[in-house]
C-alpha cells in the first residue's frame, strides 16, 4: 500500500504518456484519463424570460488510481433559477460520478487515438427544486483522434433513470457531443462542439435539441512542479426549436496534476 500511494504520480505520468495529449474540450467529456481539479460556471437563458445559473457545474476531483482507470468524484453544482423578476430559487443539484475505463490508445508518435467506455451515476441528493428525484446510470462510449494541430474527440451515450420510460417521467435520452480542435503555438485551444440530446420518451419525449458551442481552452500552463492552469469559455448557441434553453455561457477553471 504504501509503494501505491508513493509511486501514484510515476504510474500516472506512465499512463498519460500512452495517450494523444489534447487539451480537455469545454463541454464534451474527453476520452483522455486526466488528473485534476475542476470547477465550472455557467449561465442559462431559458423560454419565458426564466434563467438559470450554476455554480460548479457539477465538476469536481478527477483521479486515475489504477491502469486505464479514471473516477470523477462530481461536487454538487449550487444553482439559482430566476422565475420572474420578483422570483427566484436556489439550491443544490445532484451529485455525480463518472467511471472511465480507457480501452485502446495511443500518443501522437504512435497514431493519436483514443477509444474509452464511461459509466456515469447521477444520485438524486440535490434540494426539492433541483433533484430529478431519481437516480441515473449513463453508460457511454467516447473516441477521438488527431492529426497534427487538429484533432476531435466525442462521446455517445445513454441516460437511464430509474423511472424508466414513464410518459411523466425522465425518459431515456440519447447524447451525442462532439468537439473539434485546433492548437495554436502551444497552450492555444480554439475549439467548436455539436452537443445534441434526444428523448425518446418521457416528459419530453420526441424532443430534440442542438447546441452550437464555439470557444476557446488556454492551458495546460505550469504553476509548480505537475500542477497547472487550464481555462476557458464559451457560448451555447441553440439551433433547434423547443430546447430546454436557448444560450449558455460557460467559463471553466482547472488544476490539472
Amino acid at each position: 500500500m504504501e509503494n501505491y500511494f508513493g509511486d501514484w504520480f510515476t504510474r500516472v505520468t506512465k499512463i498519460q504518456s500512452e495517450q494523444p495529449h489534447w487539451i480537455t474540450p469545454l463541454v464534451t467529456v474527453t476520452p483522455r484519463l486526466e488528473e485534476e481539479l475542476r470547477y465550472d460556471q455557467m449561465w442559462e437563458t431559458m423560454p419565458a424570460g426564466k434563467s438559470l445559473d450554476s455554480y460548479g457545474g457539477g465538476k469536481g476531483l478527477e483521479l486515475i488510481p489504477f491502469e486505464n482507470v479514471e473516477i470523477i468524484f462530481g461536487v454538487p453544482a449550487w444553482q439559482t433559477e430566476k422565475i420572474s423578476p420578483t422570483k427566484q430559487e436556489s439550491g443544490w443539484a445532484d451529485d455525480n460520478f463518472l467511471l472511465k475505463y480507457r480501452l485502446l490508445s495511443a500518443n501522437e508518435q504512435n497514431g493519436n487515438y483514443i477509444l474509452t467506455a464511461f459509466l456515469g451515476l447521477t444520485v438524486p441528493t440535490g434540494s426539492s427544486d433541483f433533484t430529478t428525484h431519481h437516480y441515473v446510470i449513463t453508460p457511454s462510449l467516447a473516441f477521438g483522434k488527431g492529426w497534427g494541430n487538429i484533432d476531435f474527440q466525442s462521446t455517445l451515450g445513454v441516460s437511464l433513470p430509474d423511472n424508466g420510460s414513464a410518459p411523466t417521467g425522465n425518459g431515456t435520452p440519447f447524447l451525442a457531443n462532439t468537439a473539434l480542435q485546433y492548437r495554436i503555438m502551444k497552450n492555444l485551444w480554439p475549439e467548436v462542439e455539436a452537443n445534441y440530446t434526444y428523448w425518446p420518451n418521457g416528459k419530453h419525449g420526441g424532443l430534440n435539441q442542438l447546441f452550437f458551442t464555439p470557444g476557446l481552452v488556454i492551458g495546460k500552463i505550469p504553476i509548480w512542479n505537475r500542477v497547472g492552469l487550464t481555462v476557458g469559455a464559451g457560448y451555447q448557441i441553440a439551433v433547434t426549436e423547443r430546447p430546454l434553453y436557448r444560450h449558455n455561457f460557460v467559463l471553466t477553471a482547472r488544476l490539472p496534476f
